[in-house]
């Protein structure tokens, strides 16, 4: 099967195809936008299809980051696999980008693994996966304290930006990053479950002032 990934839901903007039979990316763009994927996305997408010498007809899936990150990343990514699915005829699947953190650890410990996301305004977007990169928990949005209690209770290793939060290490915040090879690998292993949905763990910032509509005639 080839495959092609995308990711927008953090300041990168990612595509790759993807060879599900000999398990190996044709190809991998990547480019640290931090935003304006909407404008960019298409443009890194006919990359990939360049590096890989292969056309979109090409494509038999289509896997996509689904969140939590970017409120707006997410529904660029979302909305253009949904488009490009529809119009090819293939199917979607969509990659939680804290499997993505998980996936990027699995190999190097025996210990569970909390991927977890530096989400602001005192909260971190985590998920507890076994050491093999199977999730254990749903992917929830927990204060500090509720994150530091589960990493106690679990001994489970921190992957992610929240890492130094969660350890009371001090040092520069690295942003999350979800390398779009794995994306793909992670796409190519999923079981398809309808259309892919942006995952958020919490409302957007901006919110309809009802108090203030005008009435109607």
């Amino acid at each position: 099967m080839i495959l092609l990934a995308i990711d927008t839901a953090g300041g990168d903007c990612s595509a790759a195809v993807y060879d599900s039979a000999a398990g190996v990316a044709l190809s991998e763009i990547t480019d640290a936008i931090g935003i304006g994927h909407a404008e960019k996305l298409m443009a890194v997408i006919d990359r990939a299809l360049d590096e890989a010498g292969l056309s979109i007809d090409a494509i038999e899936r289509i896997a996509v980051t689904i969140g939590p990150g970017s409120f707006t990343g997410i529904r660029v990514g979302v909305a253009a696999a949904r488009g490009l699915a529809l119009a090819l005829g293939v199917e979607a699947v969509g990659v939680s980008t804290l499997a993505v953190l998980a996936a990027s650890a699995a190999d190097g410990t025996k210990s569970p693994l909390l991927a977890a996301m530096d989400a602001k305004r005192g909260e971190i977007y985590a998920q507890l996966y076994a050491a093999d990169g199977t999730a254990i928990s749903p992917p929830e949005a927990l204060s500090i304290d509720a994150a530091k209690a589960l990493v106690a209770d679990t001994n489970a290793t921190i992957v992610g930006s929240a890492a130094a939060l969660l350890s009371g290490l001090e040092g520069e915040k690295k942003a999350d990053r979800f390398p779009i090879g794995l994306v793909a690998r992670l796409g190519a292993a999923a079981t398809p479950s309808g259309r892919p949905k942006p995952l958020y763990l919490r409302g957007p910032d901006a919110k309809v002032q009802t108090g203030f509509a005008i009435a109607r005639m």
